[in-house]
């Protein structure tokens, strides 16, 4: 057994002190009370860790890499599209297994428990299989294994270049699938899977409706049972435009007519939503993957927090593009773009809940459900995923209860987190990971072999 006693905690039914978590050799917690004697690890801060619901990972190789303008005159989330497949094509699988660790280790030091990982990088390049056709996926399960985070691997089926079925393109090439081969490539990505720890999850991911066929979909939800299943929903204005054209609807309407949508669900952005969308959205149960810090890089839109959570929407947090790694400023993004929209402040508080509790715990409660894992909660039987900030740092001088959350999220940033735990795994201490000399020497070199990648 593991004890780690904390002076303030965030439990299930609130914030309370002196608090004494115990936590299993599976790290599943056996014990959260409050009002004990100082015993175990001590802490100052004791918060529960959420996952992270959407990362391509070896696209944080790419950050600060496209902040120039090119030629084209209406720079957009398309022409960013053609430089990362430019950029793909140099990726060998022992770089992507560098990068995803290197990932990996940034979302632990931010705070994440949990790498839900959508994984479309598949093959060679030109497209030629490996001759292991779940390579890739070997290579994102190694890297979990040395960072010691959570992982839900979401392979991903993605077969077409638009809605009219139309053949990938050169940089699509590596992705792609038709049906019978994603299957078989899930199915040994379940053998990864069952040969990691406990914890650890398989979904699957259609791409988006541009990439899959309507019938591929349906066999997609059969393949998947009641594991995750992710797909990108209605991020760009073009997209919304060509599924209209194909499919005589806007993608979430079509969704919600087409798709069973449920809690198993969870779609990526929803940035481009009508008002009727947006509720029909939230009330199906159905997830909303928000990457705040990635939409706004992408300028994809803003995401209508305020009617999704007046209809009781959830919502989950992913690093998406990780051009930056970070909970506490993809929270921070999320409600900013609400009160620059609105031009208000506190925009998603509520008379009970500050700004930060209310954003912190949909945060877990929607990620734990997307990721598929029991999680986002400090209580008997559910994960060891936890967050320890510093109670030592200035900016938390003097504050309690809900201002710890919002200080943590408006005012402070990631040196804030101290410690982290994922499945009672101790992979943080002292803000830094146990192998982060490791892994970043070996990303380093591996942007030294990328450098003109782009």
């Amino acid at each position: 057994m593991t004890v780690i006693w904390a002076k303030t905690a965030l439990l299930a039914d609130g914030w309370a002190n002196d608090v004494r978590v115990e936590f299993d050799t599976n790290g599943k917690i056996t014990s959260a009370t409050k009002d004990q004697p100082e015993e175990g690890t001590k802490v100052g801060v004791l918060l529960p860790a959420p996952p992270n619901v959407h990362s391509h990972a070896f696209q944080r190789a790419m950050a600060g890499l496209t902040e120039r303008r090119g030629p084209d005159p209406s720079d957009s989330f398309w022409t960013w599209r053609q430089l990362m497949f430019r950029f793909l094509d140099r990726l060998t699988p022992d770089h992507v297994e560098g990068i995803a660790a290197f990932v990996q280790m940034e979302m632990l030091e931010a705070g994440y428990a949990t790498n839900v990982e959508f994984h479309y990088l598949h093959h060679q390049a030109g497209g030629t299989p490996y001759a292991n056709l779940a390579e890739m996926s070997e290579r994102i399960a190694a890297a979990a294994s040395l960072t010691g985070i959570g992982l839900t691997l979401l392979p991903v089926h993605y077969q077409y270049g638009g809605c009219d079925k139309r053949p990938l393109g050169a940089g699509q090439i590596r992705f792609g699938n038709d049906f019978e081969r994603f299957a078989k490539l899930h199915d040994q990505a379940r053998g990864i899977i069952g040969s990691m720890p406990n914890d650890c999850t398989l979904g699957l991911a259609p791409h988006s409706l541009r990439a899959v066929a309507p019938e591929d979909i349906k066999q997609a939800l059969e393949l998947a049972g009641n594991h995750p299943i992710h797909m990108h929903l209605a991020e760009q204005i073009p997209e919304v435009e060509e599924v209209k054209s194909h499919y005589g609807a806007r993608p979430v309407e079509w969704f919600l007519e087409n798709c069973e949508p449920g809690p198993n669900w969870c779609l990526i952005h929803c940035t481009q939503m009508e008002p009727h969308e947006t509720a029909g959205l939230a009330q199906s149960g159905a997830v909303a993957g928000l990457c705040p810090i990635t939409e706004s890089s992408l300028g994809d839109g803003t995401f209508d927090g305020v009617r999704w959570f007046n209809e009781n929407g959830a919502i989950a947090i992913g690093s998406d593009s990780n051009i930056r790694i970070s909970l506490s400023e993809e929270l921070r993004t999320l409600d900013y773009s609400q009160r620059l929209r609105d031009n208000t402040r506190a925009a998603l508080a509520t008379p009970n809940l500050s700004t930060g509790r209310r954003l912190f715990e949909a945060a877990n409660h929607g990620g734990a459900i997307a990721a598929g894992r029991k999680c986002g909660v400090i209580a008997k039987d559910y994960l060891a995923d936890l967050i320890a900030l510093d109670y030592d740092c200035v900016d938390l001088a003097a504050k309690s209860g809900d201002t710890i959350l919002d200080t943590y999220i408006f005012a402070g940033d990631d040196r804030m987190v101290k410690e982290v735990w994922s499945a009672g795994r101790h992979v943080v201490t002292n803000g830094a990971h146990m192998k982060h000399e490791k892994i970043t020497n070996r990303f380093k070199e591996i942007m030294r072999q990328l450098g003109d990648a782009i």
